[in-house]
């Protein structure tokens, strides 16, 4: 079995007017992330994290900001297709560990939302998924939301795949079904 391990970061300003969306949920707060897409910080660094275990590129590689298609887009595209990339690879996510920094708003209470949203996304239970807030305690990000991911491989035995095959060809030959 071959494991694979994938670092991820991102950034993004706070800005008025916007939803503030982190872990593919939005959270009430005064200001948003400013970002091509919907800004969520931390879904950028989980895509980057997936698809830089697989040397497949970078989030920008699949969805410039250049591209007017991506203005506003809702980042679990973003994921999906990264969560793509690492199948065709022949990998599956074992685990992930995460770490927010921000001066607000206070993640803990949302903790295990967020928890079950990426659990969900990456198809892993929720105690694979590990997730941390600081603050930037003097680093001239307090306008600023900043996220760091690491992810875990690993390669999909090739038993399960000739199981997938089979039962994807079973369900055609029969046919009551």
């Amino acid at each position: 079995m071959s494991m694979r391990i994938g670092h991820g970061y991102d950034s993004h300003e706070f800005k008025l007017g916007v939803p503030l969306v982190i872990g593919g949920v939005k959270l009430e707060h005064t200001h948003g992330l400013a970002g091509h897409s919907d800004g969520d910080v931390l879904l950028h660094a989980i895509t980057d994290a997936l698809l830089g275990a697989v040397a497949a590129g970078d989030i920008g590689t699949f969805f410039p900001p250049s591209d007017k298609r991506w203005k506003g887009a809702d980042s679990v595209i973003f994921l999906e297709e990264a969560m793509r990339q690492i199948e065709i690879a022949g990998f599956r996510v074992v685990n992930i560990d995460m770490t927010l920094i921000l001066a607000a708003p206070k993640i803990v209470p949302h903790a295990e939302k967020l928890r079950a949203r990426v659990a969900e996304l990456l198809k892993i239970i929720p105690s694979c998924v590990g997730i941390k807030a600081k603050t930037p305690e003097g680093t001239g990000t307090d306008n600023a939301a900043i996220a760091h991911a690491v992810v875990l491989l690993e390669s999909i035995p090739l038993e399960t795949l000739l199981e997938e095959d089979e039962a994807c060809v079973c369900v055609g030959e029969d046919e009551d079904f």
